[in-house]
C-alpha cells in the first residue's frame, strides 16, 4: 500500500511541476506575441501597399 502512495505522490509533484511550466511559458509566449503585434503596428505605415 505504502508502495502505490509514493508512487501517487511523485505522479503529483510532477503534474504540479509541469503545470507551472506551462503557465510560464504560455505567459512568456504571449508577451512575446503583444511585443510583435506592436512592433508592426508601428511600421504599419511602411507594409501597406
Amino acid at each position: 500500500m505504502e508502495k502505490i502512495y509514493k508512487t501517487m505522490r511523485s505522479v503529483g509533484i510532477w503534474n504540479l511541476v509541469v503545470g507551472i511550466i506551462s503557465i510560464i511559458m504560455g505567459c512568456f509566449i504571449g508577451i512575446c506575441m503583444i511585443a510583435n503585434g506592436a512592433r508592426i503596428l508601428m511600421k504599419k505605415k511602411d507594409l501597406l501597399f
